[in-house]
């Protein structure tokens, strides 16, 4: 007998034991996710488009000076108007050697090694074939990947992103966290973190999931944010005691500008912060706010939208 035919009564039997376990309500367990190519099949006359999952491992955390070593793509079809997954096209995974030693810390956080890239580059033929007639690039932090992948392959430059992290209120819909293996946990299942391609199947289950409040797939929460204006409000000239209460409020300190700012969707949201500002930080008086708009080809880069500053 084949060992799979042997191997398939244990594997039963370990899941009846699981499923046994996970009545009893003090116990929880965790199933290892398992790639999955097709999710749903499309109704005749359904409109399709395409979205990449993306993921980057590097050599560090400066898109400037340090390099793309692993690149994981997922190019799947999906329901605009519902945001349900349909089924995976293409699987890309491939290393590249950065030219010059990887630090020992990023070594320990996604285990590749010199020994692995030596020598390897990235096609990027193929990367620029998969990203043909793609509508969304979507990564679990963006605002990391993207910078790293537009300086690597200009390409990415003229496609839409989004961002699972930030373009979903995880908080709103009940979740403790952001964090892709806290998600995943919480919904029973856990896999080998830090490396792209393992990084993007994650990804990709956790955007075809409901979310409990809304009840809408959380690709949908993601893609509906690309058609509300995005804007970046910066604090200009805010008094130093409000720092705490900016803060508090998800304002980041920006370098460049040397003031707090945090980015917006939608219109009414905006004109709600504005009134907020006004009254908890400018104390009601006069004052100038810098607004950009950051449009899906621009949100989340190093580039710059649109810059004007409004009077309060």
């Amino acid at each position: 007998m084949p060992k799979s035919q042997m191997d398939r009564p244990m594997t039963q039997n370990i899941e009846q034991l699981a499923q046994q376990v996970e009545q009893h309500p003090d116990y929880r367990v965790l199933r290892r996710l398992v790639p999955q190519h097709t999710f749903t099949s499309p109704l005749h006359g359904q409109r399709i488009c395409k979205g990449v999952v993306l993921d980057t491992e590097t050599t560090g955390f400066d898109a400037q000076s340090d390099r793309v070593i692993e690149l994981g793509m997922l190019v799947f079809e999906f329901d605009p108007i519902t945001g349900s997954v349909f089924k995976v096209l293409n699987v890309f995974d491939e290393l590249e050697d950065p030219g010059f030693p990887i630090p020992p810390e990023t070594i320990e956080v996604h285990h590749i090694t010199d020994d692995m890239v030596k020598g390897r580059r990235i096609d990027d033929e193929s990367v620029t074939r998969l990203m043909q007639g793609v509508d969304v690039v979507i990564a679990h932090n963006a605002k990391f990947d993207r910078p790293f992948v537009e300086a690597r392959w200009p390409i990415f430059e003229q496609l839409n992103w989004a961002c699972s992290i930030q373009d979903i209120d995880w908080r709103k819909e009940g979740f403790g966290s952001a964090k892709l293996e806290y998600l995943l946990s919480t919904q029973g299942y856990f896999y080998e973190a830090h490396r792209a391609e393992t990084d993007c199947w994650a990804l990709l289950f956790l955007l075809n999931h409901i979310l409990p409040n809304s009840q809408r797939t959380a690709l949908l929460a993601l893609l509906e944010t690309l058609n509300q204006p995005h804007k970046k409000v910066s604090a200009v000239g805010s008094p130093f005691e409000t720092k705490d209460i900016l803060k508090s409020r998800n304002y980041r300190w920006s370098a460049d500008l040397r003031c707090w700012s945090r980015s917006l969707a939608g219109e009414q949201a905006m004109q709600d912060e504005l009134a907020w500002l006004k009254r908890h930080v400018y104390g009601e008086r006069s004052a100038r706010v810098e607004i950009e708009t950051l449009g899906g080809k621009v949100r989340y880069s190093n580039r710059q939208g649109h810059k004007e500053l409004i009077t309060l």
